[in-house]
């Protein structure tokens, strides 16, 4: 598996949720809360997306656009233009109307909603619940808010979310979840090359460089496995000096540095999510003796981890 997929893979809850509207100008929403990462985007017209945290100029989306929201603190706001007042504010998964004229809300379809009149734009939101401190490790890859300009391979998963979103047939949520999953890596992939200004993420590039992203992928199959950078440079067909070296300055930090980090996100997820001793945790991470990990746990996390976890289950217990 690679790198990109293994991430999406265990950080993703299964509830992803995918709404559509389809309103006529002038139409305003403001999603007070915002998950941890939510996928917008305009089909058969314009719109305009504005966090309410950071940098306050609104970003334009034209059709089959896509923006990509991640780690917000605040919410957000998606309108038809930047000049249209608040109508809506969404909070806790209820609606506010702020203006006696406002139509967004009617039920249209399964999961639609708006006025469906001639000339609307049509809004695609789907939204996940990242879970855990590899879906941290996720987030921490993406920007707040990047913008995905229309291509033609998001184009084709963009219809085919749009048709299958008002559907509601056996399997149906699987189907929402694997497409917005399509939806969602094209447009990583789209953002990670486009010529838009945006520099490429240095993540990225070291997922594609050679070798570099060899050892990732080998590190991400084989947490467990008792790695050294000679090992690894070997696999990779490097001398060690020109793996460390090249490693270090594409990922950002030495080879077992990464490592230790990759290590030390999936055992607080396994103490998080699971029932099974430290010792079982610390072995399914690579380390053969408990103690050398909650002394390499408490390093990162600050607490042990039988502390960790009981803060972990009350957090839990308390959402």
């Amino acid at each position: 598996m690679d790198v990109l997929s293994d991430l999406l893979h265990r950080a993703r809850a299964r509830n992803a949720a995918v709404r559509q509207l389809v309103q006529r100008p002038p139409w305003s929403m403001t999603f007070a809360e915002a998950p941890p990462l939510t996928v917008v985007t305009a089909l058969g017209g314009r719109a305009c997306l504005r966090l309410d945290s950071g940098p306050g100029t609104p970003r334009e989306l034209a059709a089959g656009d896509i923006a990509l929201i991640s780690g917000v603190t605040g919410g957000y706001t998606v309108a038809d233009s930047p000049d249209t007042p608040p109508q809506v504010v969404i909070r806790a998964g209820r609606k506010q109307f702020l203006d006696g004229t406002a139509s967004v809300g009617q039920h249209l379809a399964p999961r639609t909603y708006g006025d469906g009149l001639p000339g609307a734009t049509t809004l695609l939101r789907g939204t996940y619940e990242l879970r855990g401190d590899v879906g941290e490790r996720l987030l921490g890859m993406l920007p707040p808010l990047a913008v995905v300009p229309a291509g033609p391979r998001t184009r084709a998963a963009l219809e085919l979310l749009s048709v299958e979103v008002t559907q509601e047939e056996p399997g149906q949520d699987a189907v929402l979840n694997r497409a917005l999953d399509l939806v969602l890596v094209l447009a990583l992939r789209a953002w990670c090359t486009s010529d838009s200004g945006a520099r490429t993420p240095s993540w990225y590039g070291a997922l594609a460089a050679p070798a570099i992203g060899d050892a990732l992928r080998l590190l991400h199959e084989a947490p467990a496995h008792r790695w050294t950078v000679a090992e690894l440079a070997g696999r990779v067909g490097l001398s060690r000096a020109a793996f460390a070296a090249r490693f270090t300055a594409l990922v950002g930090e030495p080879p077992l540095g990464y490592l230790t980090g990759w290590r030390m996100a999936l055992g607080a997820d396994l103490l998080r999510d699971t029932e099974a001793t430290v010792a079982a945790v610390a072995r399914a991470v690579g380390y053969e003796d408990p103690f050398a990990f909650s002394t390499a746990f408490k390093r990162a996390r600050g607490l042990t981890p039988s502390q960790w976890r009981r803060q972990a289950q009350r957090d839990q217990r308390a959402r």
